[in-house]
């Protein structure tokens, strides 16, 4: 006879697969949402909408659990606890930290957040070998399998996200680590830890061999993380970003399979699927190989380095004469930077927009795929900031046309717009730069002449239609507002 209790759990689990189909469904048009600027903030508010959804399910779902099935020692009040104590110790710490950072600060945000879903996958994946639950004798093998490949997915999230996070917050230099052979070294990597699940699958996931290997497996995981992104260079950061992203939704999934939990395969499958796609648009985009990227080999080419030739002189100017320009400019671009966010002038960018399109000229912007150190970093100050967006175009859409601007506005760039991309041998060789030298007048926004993130000097600086404007982008584009 079915027990009161029982039936409730069949209706409970039935209506929360109900709410995981249209939290799933809500994931979908969110990341539909976000491919365009003028529907971004519906699709956030669908992700929103999904998590609340998946969450509120989940909850009740592991309350009424815990006091229907003999399996679960612990009472619905104890569960509830355990949930609210864990949610409120997360919310804690990142409710203040999401509310205090600046935009410069969201790219190492976003890879410290990668390296926590890698962890938890690390540790659901030990806590589902350790304590399986409901697995049948043909599934075993494949159990094994899955916790395997989830430790080692989730391991090598962690790791590389944690160097992505030091990288771009300063706190290691951001050139690549370019160890003798390093290919062979990944290569040997993911050869040992294959021969390792072999070994942990035919142990049956028991004995000491099956502690050795998996152990062993882990800790060769979290080398190649940490050297896969280390050898990426600086300057291709927001592409490792996104390869995170990545990575961080197929440990997601992993951790979905070892739960039993459809919502969180999906959801994985959704992040690893749309951040490996961004990961491949953003490659093309720049000339680079996405197996490059993923095998680690993205960047510099280990011999490359900065030369230290004289390049000339530079000539400054001044707030004055670049607004007396301006006013004889019929055609202005402007291509901002990282500059840009730390100096958080896209306000006064956007209120200097303005005031040229009400005197009659044409001002576009040229935003470069990997300008800011995330995609879409300037795209989302800009909007931020109330530029519109049609006159808000990507690299391939003005490349060719800098030939008939008048005037080009670096504000903040620096690799993004270096011309020695085109030298091979250079740190960014291949990289596709926007071509601003080819403008009749080049005026860069820069606190000083030093060289950009990429560790590379520019040699536009040094051209004779290119002036520096010297100081705080803020301040010099308030200037610029002030005299025009």
């Amino acid at each position: 006879m079915t027990t009161p209790f029982a039936e409730l759990l069949t209706w409970t689990t039935r209506g929360t697969n109900l709410a995981y189909l249209l939290a799933a469904v809500l994931f979908i048009l969110a990341l539909a949402g976000l491919s365009k600027q003028e529907t971004a903030q519906r699709g956030n508010t669908f992700g929103i909408a999904g998590m609340a959804i998946a969450l509120v399910a989940t909850i009740i779902k592991a309350l009424v659990q815990s006091h229907t099935e003999p399996e679960h020692y612990r009472s619905a009040l104890t569960t509830a606890i355990l949930i609210a104590l864990a949610m409120a110790i997360g919310a804690g710490i990142g409710i203040p930290r999401a509310r205090g950072v600046e935009m410069t600060g969201m790219p190492e945000l976003i890879a410290l957040l990668h390296s926590f879903v890698g962890l938890a996958a690390v540790l659901i994946g030990f806590n589902s070998w350790l304590h399986p639950q409901g697995l049948t004798a043909d599934m075993e093998s494949f159990h094994l399998g899955e916790v395997f490949l989830g430790v080692f997915i989730g391991a090598v999230t962690f790791t590389g996200s944690i160097i992505a996070y030091l990288k771009l917050s300063g706190k290691i230099k951001g050139a690549p680590l370019t160890l003798p052979g390093r290919n062979l070294l990944n290569l040997g990597i993911l050869l040992a830890s294959l021969a390792f699940m072999v070994i942990f699958i035919l142990s049956g996931g028991h004995g000491v061999w099956a502690w050795v290997s998996i152990i062993a497996m882990t800790v060769l995981a979290l080398l190649l993380g940490l050297h896969l992104v280390a050898a990426i260079g600086g300057g291709d950061m927001p592409v490792v970003v996104s390869m995170l992203n990545s990575y961080s939704g197929w440990a997601a999934a992993a951790a979905g399979f070892m739960l039993s939990n459809p919502l969180l395969i999906i959801t994985g499958a959704l992040v690893g699927s749309s951040g490996a796609y961004l990961s491949f648009i953003m490659c093309r985009a720049m000339n680079r190989s996405f197996i490059s990227v993923i095998l680690g080999g993205f960047g510099s080419d280990g011999g490359a380095v900065a030369d230290d030739r004289d390049y000339g002189s530079h000539t400054e100017t001044s707030v004055a004469e670049t607004a007396e320009l301006l006013r004889e400019a019929k055609n202005v671009m402007i291509t901002p930077g990282y500059g840009m966010a730390v100096a958080q002038a896209q306000y006064p960018v956007a209120e200097l927009t303005r005031k040229l399109r009400e005197r009659g000229v044409n001002v576009t912007f040229g935003i470069h795929p990997v300008a800011g150190r995330l995609p879409g970093h300037m795209n989302v100050l800009l909007a931020e900031a109330k530029v519109p967006y049609d006159i808000v175009t990507e690299m391939d859409e003005v490349n060719d046309d800098f030939d008939t601007v008048d005037v080009v506005l670096v504000i903040g760039a620096n690799d993004t717009v270096n011309p020695i991309a085109y030298e091979p041998g250079s740190p960014i060789a291949g990289m596709p730069v926007l071509k601003v030298w080819e403008a009749e007048h080049v005026i860069v926004f820069k606190r000083s002449m030093g060289a950009g993130y990429a560790g590379v000097q520019n040699p536009l600086f040094f051209n004779d239609n290119t002036d520096m404007l010297l100081g705080d982008a803020k301040d010099s584009v308030n200037g610029i507002i002030a005299d025009l």
